[in-house]
């Protein structure tokens, strides 16, 4: 497979990846490339809004984020799973969540999110 079919048929991993990697980096224009236009995000706080209420609420988050690790990604299909540590710019503290993905064409069109809980600041 050519590089060029590659970046035309992205797994649905990379499109995860992609999605995290665009929220790390603060790069918005990459976020709303990998978002379908009938996107969806909910999590404890949120309920199904769509792409507009996300960068209303969500996306002023990715400033308090300093590095992802996606620890374990399971696809399956046009869905995927994802827990992560996330590391926050402000004091270095970590915390846990995991993520449900929903891709269509190479596109991101729901993520669910379950928070989890804060972690040491050293591992065990």
């Amino acid at each position: 497979m050519s590089k060029g079919e590659f970046m035309n048929n992205p797994s649905v991993a990379d499109t995860v990846r992609g999605f995290f990697s665009a929220f790390q980096k603060k790069d918005r224009q990459r976020a709303e490339e990998l978002m379908a236009e009938n996107f969806t995000f909910s999590s404890p706080r949120d309920d199904r809004i769509g792409k507009a209420e996300y960068f209303t609420r969500c996306w002023p988050n990715s400033d308090k984020i300093r590095n992802f690790e996606i620890e374990k990604l399971f696809e399956k299909g046009n869905e995927a799973f994802v827990r992560y540590v996330a590391e926050r710019t402000s004091d270095g503290g970590r915390f846990r969540n995991r993520e449900y993905f929903r891709v269509e064409g190479g596109k991101v069109k729901e993520v669910d999110v379950y928070f989890g809980r804060d972690l040491p600041r050293y591992p065990p």
